[in-house]
């Protein structure tokens, strides 16, 4: 056991102790409420972008090329790219939301060939979703086998970022996207680390793994679909186990058993397949519960009938499925409460540790060795994307820092208000994510006297946004984006509110009289 958790420590040193690495939920089709498909992804680690950013539809000149750049998430900062934690892009001829004229433009680090046109889309560290409703998730996975590939020259260019976004320029379904991204992969090959990208449609969604090879070029990658009416999450490690020849609902490349083969990393599963996580040994960032904890978590609240059991006896053991069907229908209110999950009620509650901070707090502000929480105090955002014929418009539901003391806030794919765009070295009152940050902050310090006031404040702009998103059948697209953006300033004025609120109520100085508020571990719904 003690090997187990030195090595586990290791990878994580490997890894960067900045990262947290992140988690990514599916609900599929059949397993929404309102027949939507959702993909969510928590952003987790100290290097994350805060912006949402607009990338236009554009038209391109016959033979031009597309320039891949590189990212900080990845492996951090990487100065002679121009390539940052904050901003993680500056290529103003992308977006004009990456024009930051102050900044050095990032520099590319390879180029493939331009298409005649490419879709409009929101992004953020990751791309998130298109016009066209092809969204994308994203979670650093481990593979002892290699941890880690910095980028050099003459090696991979791409890095799970860029992967994400080429395909949300390009591909309007989800199996376009997995059979793109695959054939990037084998001809330009990858850098960075393991990674896992849900990839999902209006129809069906797909788990896209990679891992970067160690002869530098191409990469190992494997898509499985989710099967409908299902809900699926992973948490910084591999999902896919055996690899299926002949199975219409994977998708790889038709060499990948032979390529791990060659490799000397190739092992078995019980039925003499060659198995997926145990040939990458796809371990723990902390064994045995960072990783699974949270996929035991995930499955357990939406569907308690299974009774999963909350331990396993490895990393590679087959304790979880790959999917599971919720014991009833779920809607984007159920997917930010996993989000805001801490184990409470379990006994694993957070705020009952030794590592919890004062006033009954959930959040850890050390590393720790077990099992890791959805709620994490280094989230830089977390997004619900969700496509539904009904609406006018693919959503995509904000949360600016952690969850808890944040609503998600509903955008269009379309431009982002300016008010929430900001940079994480520059203070700027007139940006949400700044505002937001004092609401956090004041809450993580003093949680159970102030958490049931913003989580009242929570629940009442998501409440809000719910009505406006129910009552949209009626608006043209641009009619949706401009409402959106609409109760999107809303929400920054209440917050600016609620961060003087509380400031005021509680500011003993001023000698203001508080009353006793209920407990923080008996909340309404998270």
């Amino acid at each position: 056991m003690l090997k187990k958790l030195a090595l586990g420590l290791m990878m994580f040193l490997l890894l960067g102790e900045c990262s947290e690495a992140c988690s990514v939920i599916v609900v599929t089709k059949g397993a929404s409420e309102d027949g939507s498909v959702m993909v969510s992804h928590s952003n987790d680690g100290y290097d994350g972008e805060v912006n949402l950013a607009y990338v236009p539809s554009k038209d391109h000149p016959a033979g031009s090329m597309r320039p891949v750049y590189a990212s900080a998430a990845a492996l951090g900062a990487m100065p002679e790219y121009n390539t940052y934690d904050q901003p993680n892009l500056v290529a103003p001829e992308r977006s004009a939301d990456y024009d930051f004229p102050d900044r050095s433009r990032t520099r590319a680090i390879g180029y493939i060939p331009e298409v005649g046109h490419t879709y409009a889309y929101l992004d953020a560290d990751y791309g998130i979703v298109n016009e066209h409703g092809l969204m994308m998730g994203e979670c650093t996975d481990m593979s002892a086998h290699l941890p880690e590939v910095p980028f050099k020259k003459g090696g991979g260019i791409f890095y799970a970022s860029e992967l994400s976004r080429v395909a949300l320029e390009r591909c309007r379904t989800a199996r376009e996207a997995v059979e793109l991204m695959g054939a990037l992969i084998d001809e330009y090959g990858l850098w960075g680390s393991g990674e896992t990208l849900a990839v999902a449609d209006r129809e069906e969604a797909w788990v896209f793994e990679m891992q970067m090879s160690p002869t530098g070029k191409g990469g190992f990658w494997i898509a499985e679909k989710i099967p409908d009416g299902d809900f699926f999450i992973a948490a910084s490690q591999f999902r896919i186990r055996g690899i299926r020849e002949g199975d219409s609902n994977q998708i790889f490349n038709p060499n990948l058993p032979q390529m791990l083969k060659d490799a000397g990393w190739a092992a078995y599963d019980e039925e003499g397949r060659v198995d997926w996580v145990k040939s990458l040994q796809s371990q723990e960032f902390y064994h045995p519960y960072y990783s699974k904890r949270r996929v035991w978590r995930g499955m357990s609240l939406v569907a308690p009938s299974k009774k999963l059991p909350s331990r396993v006896g490895g990393w590679d053991e087959k304790t979880y499925p790959f999917s599971v069907r919720p014991d009833k229908k779920l809607n984007v209110e159920d997917v930010a409460r996993i989000y805001r999950d801490y184990y409470q009620g379990t006994e694993f509650d957070k705020t009952k540790t030794t590592l919890a901070g004062m006033y009954g707090s959930p959040y850890h502000y050390a590393s720790e060795i077990g099992e890791r929480p959805f709620l994490s105090s280094n989230t830089s955002y977390t997004h619900i994307s969700q496509v539904s014929d009904a609406l006018p418009s693919p959503v995509v539901w904000m949360s600016m820092n952690t969850p808890y003391e944040n609503p998600f806030v509903p955008f269009a794919v379309s431009e982002v208000p300016k008010e929430y765009r900001a940079l994480r070295d520059t203070y700027d009152s007139t940006k949400m994510y700044w505002t937001s940050n004092e609401v956090m902050a004041l809450t993580q310090g003093y949680f159970n006297i102030m958490s049931p006031i913003v989580r009242d404040a929570v629940e009442r702009s998501e409440a809000n946004s719910v009505r406006l998103i129910n009552a949209s059948a009626v608006f043209s697209k641009e009619q949706f984006a401009d409402a959106l953006r609409g109760n999107a300033l809303k929400i920054f004025e209440d917050w600016k509110e609620l961060s003087r609120r509380l400031m005021m109520k509680f500011n003993a100085a001023a000698g203001v009289k508080y009353e006793r508020l209920p407990a923080a571990d008996t909340p309404k719904k998270y």
